[in-house]
């Protein structure tokens, strides 16, 4: 499995936290290597229209979207979630990769709430997601964002978590799942998420 090196994802530690999972993980820059691959990780830190560009630029774009396409697995992280969608809020008019309908938007300033939200927080599991299969709802995982993927976004299965306003959390969708937080800083909750990604995901192909 390729975890993807384009120059804007936290790759230490998410390689880390997939080899303590149990996957059999290595870091790629190499677009072709893409083909063949057992399942792909894109991470994602930043301002969309920086990781976008940065994505773009290391070629992976088109590679990615055929082996997507074609079934195999992907995991996004973070931003490496926002980046599956038709575009981002964070930066109008950049293209996301749009392999699954939505835009991402920003949370609104409200009372009691700071932006971006920093911290731990809850998921309600919505229909059958391979990465929360045999997980209960009274985990908690760590969020650093200022962007959501909204519930009406072209998504049937993952969790929903409150902030303000209800948002994705996690989504699969056929071969394609992500989270907006991070696993490698949820502790317990988050390696159990991706222990899930090598048994009810990659393990099936």
């Amino acid at each position: 499995m390729l975890l993807l090196d384009y120059g804007a994802g936290n790759l230490r530690s998410a390689e880390k936290a997939l080899l303590r999972a149990g996957l059999n993980v290595r870091v790629t820059n190499q677009p072709a290597e893409l083909e063949g691959a057992a399942g792909i990780v894109v991470p994602g830190q930043g301002h969309f229209r920086q990781v976008m560009e940065a994505f773009d630029a290391s070629g992976f774009r088109e590679l990615l979207l055929r082996t997507v396409r074609a079934g195999t697995p992907l995991l996004g992280i973070c931003v490496g979630m926002q980046m599956l969608f038709s575009g981002s809020e964070e930066a109008p008019g950049v293209a996301g990769l749009g392999l699954i309908e939505g835009t991402v938007k920003r949370f609104e300033n409200q009372p009691g709430l700071k932006v971006p939200q920093m911290g731990w927080n809850t998921l309600e599991t919505v229909g059958d997601s391979p990465l929360l299969r045999g997980l209960d709802n009274s985990g908690y995982a760590y969020f650093v964002h200022s962007y959501y993927v909204p519930l009406s976004a072209q998504v049937t299965a993952g969790a929903i978590t409150e902030y303000g306003v209800p948002f994705w959390s996690v989504i699969s969708q056929g071969n394609i799942h992500a989270t907006q937080f991070h696993p490698e800083k949820s502790g317990e909750l988050g390696l159990a998420l991706l222990s899930r990604f090598r048994r009810n995901v990659i393990e099936t192909v």
